[in-house]
């Protein structure tokens, strides 16, 4: 991947989504250069050309430099995971103690908590009270006991869009440590990652790398303190396959692994952040920042209510709506209508924007409220 400089209008120019695709906290399209890499990936695994399957097969390290170069870890502190949901698995099987964790996180977090709970019985899930979802260092101060080892928390939630405090949250939770589901930001928040122990992130919605790809990493401190409960084969520091006998896991982050990864799912991951990086996640963040107050703006017109947070250092890529529980039905077939992809759960529209938002998706948003305010106030 080159590191020459890529300008922000370069760089949404790679990717061809459809306009009105405002969904990107479910899935981001992925771009050129991501589809040019399977291509050349699978040109090189199709022909299997002596001496050339190793260039394809290690993708590893070339991965842990991305992630590396996006958050501060050392390579060495970086896994590769299919998913968010097993990388969050893997940390909370190897905890003992409790956990502080809201009952509203992605289920990826909660589940991976209770199961642990259930599975092994040393992790005790400590369910907090939040403000409407929200995990502050205000709300979290006063729940925090002699007992609990960590708290989990996503970085943004992906219901409400609100951007947590990791400093202030570092700050209120002492020595404990930090566990942090980075699924619907990383690639677009420059958060301070050194104030977590883990972080943990899939590649399939910001990075645009598409499905099984994501990341562990954790601090020396949390690889000192998690167990690494799921351990294969190919995390230990026996070199090749450990033959006839059954060595423990090594000391880096990679004791976190059951197999061997997908090294195609490893090139995608890479070269969607090694272009992210020299874009770089401030400049990404301002056009994002620029395209959430649009719709805003446009919900503001139509008097439709907005119920995620408005002021910048709050929010990422993330919009909610909360219409009359009597309107949220036109709204949906309103944007359904006009070619709007949103996510609509309980009760809630949830919009969300990359760097490819342009003018045709604010265009054809705008139409599915002028629609909407048509059906519900004639």
């Amino acid at each position: 991947m080159s590191t020459s400089p890529l300008t922000i209008e370069a760089y949404a120019a790679r990717f061809e989504d459809e306009p009105g695709y405002l969904d990107f906290a479910r899935v981001g399209p992925v771009g050129r250069s991501v589809q040019e890499e399977v291509a050349l990936q699978f040109s090189i695994l199709a022909r299997a050309r002596f001496g050339s399957l190793d260039a394809v097969i290690d993708q590893n390290r070339r991965m842990q430099d991305s992630v590396s170069a996006l958050t501060g870890f050392r390579a060495d502190q970086v896994v590769f995971q299919p998913n968010t949901s097993q990388g969050l698995m893997h940390a909370m099987f190897g905890i003992t103690g409790g956990v502080a964790l809201s009952p509203a996180e992605f289920p990826s977090v909660t589940f991976a908590a209770v199961r642990a709970a259930q599975s092994l019985g040393v992790l005790v899930p400590n369910w907090l009270e939040t403000d409407h979802g929200r995990v502050t260092p205000g709300n979290l101060r006063e729940q925090l006991s002699s007992s609990t080892v960590a708290v989990a928390v996503s970085l943004v939630d992906f219901r409400t869009g609100y951007l947590a405090d990791l400093e202030g949250i570092r700050q209120v939770i002492g020595d404990r440590m930090l566990i942090v589901d980075a699924t619907q930001c990383f690639g677009v928040v420059d958060a301070p990652w050194g104030a977590a122990d883990v972080v943990v992130a899939g590649g399939q919605k910001w990075p645009r790398a598409g499905w099984g790809t994501g990341f562990l990493a954790v601090s020396d401190r949390a690889r000192e303190n998690l167990t690494p409960v799921w351990s294969g084969f190919s995390a230990t520091d026996t070199p090749g396959l450990p033959m006839d006998t059954v060595p423990d896991p090594t000391s880096t982050a990679a004791a976190f692994q059951v197999s061997f990864p997908d090294p195609m799912a490893q090139a995608r991951l890479a070269v969607s952040l090694e272009e992210i990086a020299v874009v770089g996640v401030p400049t990404i963040n301002a056009r994002i920042a620029q395209s959430v107050s649009r719709i805003i703006d446009i919900a503001d017109e139509f008097a439709v209510p907005v119920v995620s947070p408005r002021a910048e250092q709050e929010r990422a890529g993330i919009v909610v709506l909360k219409p009359a529980p009597d309107q949220l039905t036109v709204l949906a077939a309103s944007l359904h209508n006009h070619g709007v992809s949103a996510t609509i759960r309980q009760n809630h529209v949830r919009l969300s924007a990359h760097v490819s938002t342009g003018e045709e998706t604010f265009s054809v948003l705008r139409a599915a409220f002028v629609s909407f305010a048509t059906a519900t106030f004639v």
